[in-house]
């Protein structure tokens, strides 16, 4: 999700779902102990259970990084070893660690050596040509060993060696019963299941089989299916009663976010996917796209959008089908 869920984001994917837990964008070690520290790891309390995502493969930095981010108020620290960029290769982090077990538990032990709040992995059930059940049993057996709690699996294998990022993360075939597999032989971790979950539905069926559930594109790209998540999932009410009330409720952070100099497309390129299905979804794409995007585009330029999409709802023959 790297350029994705930025803070703007979570703060609108906030208006749509109190309880779910956010992750932000995966930000290397280097970057956070020798960069700006504040534009990196800044964020709204209202943001809030925010999870911090790192990527690197030296326990010692990554533990400073760890604290670092506790300080800065993060509710979790997650170590990436799921990412199949090539970038990511060069710098020895994300997937390719799927070959290094037991560095990626000693990693994980410095980040609970250096924080008190959970640290938790994010990882795929293989690489290239391993065996993704004896790939992921050694990665599970060594950060268990280390004190991780909590493992995110993304249900497929990387393939380092001939696919693109972008391929990877549809060509290899997504194994739902290995990690249920996994989640039965280790019924004290907590296992959380990621990779091709489009709805609320398909989500509350793997909740029969594991402990939780990421959503990574098609909360970003649809992000009004989080509105039914408090409900369906958590069993409370949604924050809003529509998908533009949840917009109505974010214009103070935008106004706040305008009046420090950001730009308005900086925050509505993450709105494209709000109105799917509803008559005006396209209407309020282009306004955003010509008008948001213009220098000095303000809250009554994201209005006008907004009045360009019908009030009869939001798709919600869908979400009543999820």
């Amino acid at each position: 999700m790297m350029d994705w869920t930025d803070r703007h984001c979570r703060a609108l994917h906030r208006r749509l779902t109190r309880h779910a837990l956010l992750y932000t964008e995966m930000v290397t070690t280097g970057a956070i102990i020798h960069g700006d520290r504040q534009r990196l790891l800044g964020f709204s309390p209202e943001e809030q259970p925010v999870a911090l995502q790192l990527g690197g493969s030296d326990p010692a930095a990554l533990g400073t990084s760890a604290r670092i981010g506790e300080e800065f108020g993060y509710r979790e620290i997650n170590l990436n070893v799921g990412c199949p960029s090539d970038r990511v290769q060069d710098g020895r982090f994300g997937a390719c660690l799927m070959a290094e077990p037991q560095l990626v538990g000693d990693c994980v032990a410095a980040m609970k050596a250096a924080v008190k709040i959970p640290v938790t992995v994010k990882c795929r059930i293989g690489i290239d040509d391993q065996d993704p059940a004896a790939s992921l049993d050694a990665l599970t057996a060594a950060v268990v060993a280390a004190g991780c709690e909590l493992l995110i699996v993304h249900a497929r294998k990387a393939w380092l060696k001939g696919l693109s990022p972008r391929e990877n993360r549809d060509i290899p075939p997504l194994d739902y019963d290995r990690v249920y597999r996994l989640k039965r032989a280790n019924p004290t971790l907590t296992v959380v299941i990621n990779g091709g979950v489009k709805s609320i539905e398909e989500a509350r069926a793997h909740l029969a089989h594991v402990d939780g559930v990421m959503m990574g594109r098609s909360a970003y790209q649809e992000p009004w299916r989080l509105l039914d998540v408090d409900a369906a999932i958590f069993g409370g009410e949604a924050p809003a009663s529509s998908v533009k009330d949840a917009v109505a409720q974010l214009f103070p952070y935008i106004e706040h976010q305008l009046t420090g100099g950001l730009r308005l497309h900086s925050i509505t390129r993450h709105m494209h996917g709000l109105f799917h299905g509803v008559p005006g979804a396209r209407h309020f794409r282009r306004h955003l796209a010509v008008e948001g995007v213009k220098p000095g585009a303000g809250l009554q330029t994201l209005q006008d959008a907004l009045d360009k999409v019908s009030d009869n709802g939001y798709a919600d023959a869908d979400i009543a089908a999820a």
